[in-house]
């Protein structure tokens, strides 16, 4: 009953976000998403000490959920190459892909010992571990499904309190400074004749207002890809993600069972949730049934994830349990913002293309939060999306993906107390030597493109 309480408040909350980014200007114009605009009043909420029958705790739980179900949905939806003009397109796809990826790699790496350096220092006062600046990466660069799903290993594995809340809280601080920050810098390239494809100046109606007309046009959802007086397409779409579910868990259980390693992977059950949806898109490919799910449906599904994601992870914070370290989590947040703020135009004026604004807008859109975080503060500049940045934000995940295992791979040692958080550091800081050294090779590390 808790669970469908609390999903039914996230709804009521997503619908006032909605009322209100359609209504007050200052939401409207800074184009602060509905489930950020809903997170934020639901956060209020769950601590104004109003009953609702329902808990932080369910809302934490219902974050860890969708999270593994947005990895699934991902998982099932098929990718392809983007269809270009020529070489030169492709290549300089390619160019703005890698070097947002590399950027956005540094990040993941420096964002845990700016974090752990900061709170070592100042932490001791409020009775705060630099162990939970380590939490950042997944909070700041990935997310709140991230940080909620890692700082639930912390706690669960490590015994580390409330490292689930203390992310989530890094989390909902990253988004808020997306908008915050970003919206006002894309006005500012605008103003400054940056964007390229801007219209005037001027976004699209839907775009402010976050919805259609009756009479604009708009884009299908997808096709029917099952006989609905057999099943509905949505029920074959969701069937096929609960196996998926069922694989992921089965999968967290036998990895927890195995010696040394298990504790410190087996809980990270939203890699499992992705491993299954490709699992299980072979096995519909072999079968010559992979045409039963449709792309653009399961996008969508992606998208739902995402906004109830977004707007749980709000509703799970709790004041009361980060009340003694919120002047530690304020500071460390402060930093990171300003680290990456700084490091993202250094490097986005450098990329060496005329889209070099819009793939600024972009990666600190994504290292605040999310890819459709970044995706948002494109559309401030190029409403339509006719340049190649959209496509790069999506492109990039690839290498961005590869570059976590490294990462994580220190950071998860130093939590356990396996590793020492001094050779800890070092370990999370060498990885960026390779970087800096590729975006030189590369040549995504030249002249100012243009200037702020």
């Amino acid at each position: 009953m808790s669970f469908m309480i609390a999903f039914g408040v996230a709804s009521i909350m997503l619908t006032i976000g909605m009322i209100i980014r359609a209504k007050v200007p200052f939401f409207k114009n800074m184009l602060v998403p509905a489930s950020v605009v809903g997170g934020l009043l639901g956060l209020l909420v769950m601590n104004s000490g109003i009953s609702i029958g329902t808990d932080s705790e369910m809302f934490t739980v219902i974050v860890n959920y969708l999270f593994t179900l947005t990895f699934i949905s991902i998982g099932l939806t098929s990718t392809s190459a983007p269809k270009t003009s020529g070489n030169s397109v492709g290549k300089e796809i390619a160019k703005g892909s890698m070097g947002m990826a590399l950027i956005w790699n540094m990040l993941y790496a420096l964002t845990p010992v700016v974090g752990a350096v900061v709170i070592l220092l100042i932490g001791g006062y409020f009775g705060m571990s630099a162990v939970y600046g380590l939490l950042l990466p997944f909070a700041f660069t990935q997310g709140p499904g991230q940080a909620a799903a890692f700082g639930t290993v912390f706690e669960q594995q490590y015994g580390i309190e409330n490292a689930a809340m203390v992310g989530l809280t890094f989390a909902v601080i990253g988004f808020i400074a997306c908008f915050m920050i970003g919206v006002p810098l894309a006005k500012y390239g605008i103003k400054k004749g940056l964007a390229k494809n801007v219209n005037n100046g001027n976004l699209e109606g839907y775009v402010k207002r976050g919805y259609f007309k009756q009479h604009e046009a708009k884009e299908p959802m997808g096709q029917e890809t099952v006989y609905s007086g057999n099943m509905d397409t949505m029920t074959f779409h969701f069937a096929v993600i609960g196996i998926c579910f069922l694989m992921a868990f089965g999968m967290s259980e036998a990895i927890l069972r195995i010696p040394v390693i298990g504790p410190s992977i087996g809980g990270l059950v939203f890699i499992y949730g992705m491993i299954s949806a490709y699992i299980v898109k072979f096995v519909m490919k072999k079968l010559k049934i992979e045409h039963l799910l449709d792309n653009r449906f399961q996008s969508k599904i992606t998208g739902w994830s995402t906004d109830y994601l977004v707007v749980t992870s709000f509703m799970a914070v709790q004041f009361s349990v980060i009340a003694d370290w919120a002047i530690p989590i304020l500071i460390v947040s402060i930093f990171t913002i300003l680290v990456t703020f700084i490091i993202v135009v250094y490097f986005g004026q450098r990329f060496g293309g005329e889209d070099d604004f819009s793939r600024t807008l972009g990666l600190f859109g994504s290292a605040m939060g999310t890819v459709p975080s970044g995706l948002a503060l494109v559309r401030i500049v190029d409403p339509s999306l006719r340049a190649n940045t959209g496509v790069e934000l999506g492109l990039m995940n690839v290498p961005m993906t590869i570059a976590t295992i490294f990462t994580i791979s220190a950071i998860m040692p130093i939590a356990s107390g396996a590793l020492s958080l001094q050779v800890g550091l070092v370990l999370l800081l060498a990885p960026i030597i390779v970087y800096l050294t590729l975006l030189k090779i590369l040549g995504l590390w030249g002249k100012k493109s243009y200037e702020l």
